[in-house]
C-alpha cells in the first residue's frame, strides 16, 4: 500500500512539474570587466577618476523567455553590470545577433539594461557629452561590452530548456532614500499621500526554474543608485547590485555543491535597475564634510558651495563596507521573495518596440498626460552641480533656475540657444544646448528606444533613461490601467531603466520646475514624461489588439565617427635586475588571523594588454594538506580581494600591482600564497604573459568573535542555506 501511495505521489508531482514547465527558458552569463587601467570611469564624470584595478568583475546576464508553441515568440532581457546601456553597443550587438541567428533576435525583442554602477570603464557611448571625461571613445571598453553581451545571449540560447516562472514582490526598507526630497515635494500633495515613502520600496523578482522545479535564476528590479562606492574609488566594481548578484549566486551555488536539489549549479541572479532617478544608497543622509552638519536641503550646499555636501552610506566613511551592506539587504530580500514565490506566470510571450524621435513629440492631453511637446536635447545649469552622491565643481548648485554671470558668459561662447529652444525648455536655464550641436558629431541622442516585454501577467517597461520615483509611478499606473482589463487585475509591471539607449533623466512636470540635478538633466524638456507615457501606451494598446507597430526612425550609428584621445600602451619595462611578476614587497612571516589583511606587491605591467576575460589577475591559494597541491580559494572577483595597479607617474613604463586579501571568518587554518598574473608589452610590440608568487604564509584558526563573524558574512563565504543576513 505504501509503495502504491509513493508511486501515485511521484506520478502526481511529475505531472505537476510538467504542467508547470510552460515556457522555454535560457540563461547565460559572460564577463564584461573591460580595461582595468588608464580609462576614465563612467558615471560621476570626474576626469581624475581613472580605473586602476579591480574590486569585483562585471558581467552580462541574459534571460531568454520563449513560447514553446511558437519559437519566434521570445525575448531576451540582459542585465548589464555597466553604468547604462549604450545605443552604439546595442546596435552592434543586434548586428552580430542577426548575423548569427537571422531574424530570431532583433532590436524588437532584445533589451539591454544597465545596473548603473559608477565604477566601470567608460568611453563606450557614442554621444559626445557622455564620453568627454573619458577622452573620447574607448574601443577596448566598447568591444568588451559588445562581445560579452553577445556571448551571454549565445550561452542562454544554447541553454534553452523547459521551465516555469513565478513572480513575487515585497517591501525592502533601509536600502534607498530620496536624494532630491525637496523636488519630490513639488508633486501634488494628494498624489504624495497615496504613498508611504518618497521612494519606491518594493522589490519584484522573477523566479526562473527548470522542468524539475530547480532554481535556474532570479531576476529582480529595485530602484537604488549604484553609487555606494564613491567618486574617489579607482577599482572596477559592480557596486551594490553587482555585489548583490554575487551574493545570491554564491548562496545558491553553495547549496547546489552541497547536494541540494533545489538549485542548478549554473544558477544566476540579475539585480536590475528600476525608476532609479532620485534614489540613493547613502541612507544616512547628506552632511557637510567640513562641519558635519546637514547640508542645505534645497540646494545641497555647504556655505553656498556644493563640493562639500556628500551623502553618507550605512558604514560611512567606509564606502566598500556600505556597499556590501546595501548589497546584502537586496540579496537577502531577493532570497526571501524567492522562497515565498507562489504566483506562477502564465500566458503569452509578446514584445513591442519603437524608435522614437524625442526632439519633437506632440503630446495630446489625457488622464495621464498634459498637452505639449518635447524639445531638442539640452542640459540645465543644475546638471553641472552633480548630486549628493557625487557633487560637481565650481559654483554650480542644484535648484538653479538663474545661473551665474560667469557661466552665462561661458554658455554664450559654447552655443547660444535660440529663443524657441529657451522657451521650450523653460523654466530650465540652458547650460549646454546639446541638441543643436552637431560638431564634430552629435552630443546627445534625439532618437531613443522604447520597448515592452510581456510574459503572461508579468510586464517589463524598457525605458532609455532614469525615471524618478514619481515619474515611474505615473508611468506604471497609466500602463496598468490600460492593460488590466485585457491581461487581468494581477498583472505586474516593472520599469527597467537605462535600457538600450541612454538619454539622461525623466522627472515629473512638477519636479522639473524645481530644477534640481534630475530636472536639469531631463534633456527633452518639460513634457518628457508625458511623451513617454503616451508612446508606451501606444505600444501597450498594440499588444492588446494584436496589431503591429511602426519601427520608427532609425538612430544613427556613430561608431565610425568617434574621436579618441586615449593612447595605446607603448611598452612595459622593469627596473634593472627585476623580472615581471617578481615580488617587490612580500607577505609577513608572522601568522595571520582571520579579519586581518594580507598584502603583497609585485612588479607588474599595464592590465590593458590583456583584460583577462573569464580569468583573473590574482589568486589566493591554499596548500591541500592531503595532496600537498595548491588549490585556488579566491580570485579577483571575490569581495575579500583587491587588485590595485599603479605606476610611479603617467609617463612611466614601469608599474606595480598591490594585491590584498582580507581573510574571511571561517577560513581554514593552513598554508597560503598569493599569485599575480599579467601580460607585458615587449619593446618589439608583442605581448607576453607572466606570473609571480608571494612567499608562503600561515593563517591561524578562525576567530569566534562577533566582529570577525560579521566580517566573514560581508565577504559572503559559507552562506547558510536559509540565506539569512544579520546586520548591525
Amino acid at each position: 500500500m505504501k509503495a502504491l501511495l509513493w508511486l501515485l505521489l511521484v506520478l502526481y508531482l511529475g505531472f505537476t512539474q510538467a504542467d508547470d514547465a510552460n515556457y522555454l527558458l535560457g540563461t547565460g552569463k559572460a564577463d564584461i570587466t573591460g580595461p582595468a587601467a588608464d580609462v576614465n570611469m563612467m558615471g560621476y564624470a570626474m576626469p581624475q577618476q581613472i580605473v586602476a584595478g579591480i574590486h569585483t568583475r562585471l558581467y552580462a546576464r541574459a534571460l531568454i523567455v520563449a513560447d514553446p508553441a511558437k519559437d519566434s515568440n521570445r525575448f531576451v532581457f540582459v542585465n548589464l553590470d555597466a553604468c547604462m546601456a549604450s545605443q552604439a553597443v546595442t546596435l552592434e550587438v543586434i548586428k552580430k545577433l542577426k548575423a548569427e541567428y537571422g531574424g530570431l533576435y532583433s532590436e524588437a525583442n532584445v533589451a539591454i539594461s544597465g545596473i548603473h554602477t559608477h565604477s566601470g570603464p567608460g568611453g563606450y557611448l557614442q554621444y559626445i557629452l557622455y564620453i568627454i571625461t573619458s577622452m573620447g571613445f574607448v574601443r577596448e571598453s566598447f568591444d568588451v561590452l559588445v562581445g560579452g553581451i553577445v556571448e551571454a545571449i549565445k550561452r542562454a540560447h544554447n541553454n534553452v530548456k523547459p521551465g516555469s516562472l513565478h513572480v513575487n514582490s515585497g517591501e525592502l526598507l533601509e536600502a534607498n532614500i530620496n536624494r532630491s526630497p525637496t523636488a519630490y515635494l513639488h508633486n501634488p500633495e494628494d498624489e504624495r499621500q497615496r504613498y508611504q515613502h518618497d521612494v519606491d520600496k518594493e522589490m519584484t523578482i522573477l523566479k526562473v526554474s527548470d522542468g524539475n522545479g530547480r532554481g535556474r535564476g532570479c531576476w529582480s528590479w529595485f530602484p537604488v543608485h549604484c553609487t555606494s562606492v564613491n567618486n574617489t574609488n579607482q577599482l572596477i566594481s559592480g557596486d551594490n547590485k553587482g555585489v548583490a548578484a554575487q551574493l545570491m549566486e554564491k548562496w545558491a551555488q553553495a547549496q547546489a555543491a552541497a547536494g541540494g536539489a533545489s538549485f542548478a549549479a549554473d544558477f544566476m541572479a540579475g539585480f536590475g535597475q528600476a525608476n532609479v532617478g532620485d534614489t540613493s544608497p547613502n541612507t544616512h543622509g547628506t552632511f557637510c564634510m567640513d562641519t558635519g552638519l546637514p547640508c542645505d536641503a534645497v540646494h545641497s550646499t555647504c556655505n553656498g558651495r556644493n563640493e562639500m555636501c556628500i551623502g553618507r552610506g550605512p558604514a560611512f566613511p567606509d564606502y566598500f563596507k556600505s556597499n556590501e551592506i546595501i548589497a546584502g539587504r537586496q540579496a537577502a530580500k531577493a532570497q526571501e521573495l524567492w522562497g515565498s514565490a507562489t504566483q506562477q506566470v502564465k500566458g503569452p510571450v509578446e514584445f513591442r518596440h519603437a524608435f522614437l524621435d524625442m526632439s519633437n513629440v506632440e503630446v495630446a492631453e489625457s488622464k495621464y498626460t498634459r498637452a505639449g511637446k518635447t524639445c531638442p536635447a539640452a542640459m540645465g545649469f543644475s546638471f553641472a552641480a552633480g548630486t549628493t552622491d557625487g557633487p560637481g565643481a565650481f559654483d554650480f548648485k542644484q535648484s538653479d533656475t538663474n545661473g551665474t554671470l560667469f557661466w552665462k558668459t561661458v554658455v554664450h561662447f559654447l552655443k547660444q540657444p535660440s529663443e524657441e529652444q529657451k522657451a521650450c525648455h523653460a523654466p530650465k536655464p540652458i547650460l549646454l544646448d546639446t541638441g543643436s550641436v552637431h560638431v564634430p558629431y552629435e552630443w546627445q541622442p534625439a532618437i531613443v528606444e522604447i520597448q515592452i516585454l510581456r510574459v503572461g501577467q508579468f510586464v517589463i517597461l524598457c525605458v532609455p533613461g532614469e525615471f524618478t520615483t514619481m515619474a515611474g509611478r505615473r508611468l506604471r499606473e497609466a500602463i496598468y490601467d490600460q492593460v488590466k482589463g485585457a491581461w487581468g487585475e494581477d498583472v505586474k509591471i516593472v520599469i527597467a531603466g537605462l535600457t538600450n539607449t541612454y538619454s539622461s533623466y525623466v522627472t515629473t512636470v512638477e519636479e522639473y520646475a524645481a530644477q534640481r540635478y534630475e530636472g536639469a538633466s531631463t534633456i527633452f524638456g518639460l513634457h518628457t514624461l508625458d511623451a513617454y507615457i503616451q508612446e508606451l501606451s501606444k505600444l501597450a494598446q498594440a499588444m492588446i489588439t494584436g496589431t503591429p507597430t511602426e519601427a520608427g526612425p532609425a538612430p544613427p550609428n556613430l561608431v565610425d565617427k568617434q574621436w579618441s584621445f586615449l593612447g595605446p600602451v607603448v611598452l612595459d619595462s622593469t627596473p634593472h635586475g627585476v623580472q615581471f611578476g617578481q615580488v617587490v614587497e612580500d607577505v609577513s612571516s608572522v601568522p595571520y588571523q582571520t579579519g586581518s589583511t594580507v598584502r603583497a606587491v609585485f612588479q607588474s605591467a599595464c592590465p590593458r594588454n590583456n583584460v583577462r576575460l573569464e580569468d583573473t589577475f590574482l589568486t589566493v591559494e591554499r596548500r591541500d594538506p592531503a595532496t600537498n597541491q595548491w588549490v585556488v580559494a579566491y580570485t579577483d572577483n571575490d569581495l575579500s580581494t583587491k587588485y590595485h595597479w599603479q605606476r610611479p607617474h603617467m609617463l612611466s613604463s614601469e608599474s606595480t600591482a598591490t594585491i590584498t586579501w582580507t581573510i574571511p571568518e571561517g577560513t581554514p587554518a593552513g598554508t597560503y600564497r598569493i599569485r599575480h598574473f599579467g601580460d607585458f608589452k615587449h619593446i618589439l610590440g608583442h605581448i607576453e604573459a607572466f606570473q609571480g608568487s608571494s612567499g608562503d604564509f600561515l593563517v591561524a584558526g578562525p576567530s569566534k568573535s562577533g566582529a570577525a563573524a560579521m566580517a566573514h558574512l560581508l565577504t559572503h563565504r559559507k552562506l547558510q542555506p536559509s540565506g539569512e543576513f544579520t546586520w548591525t
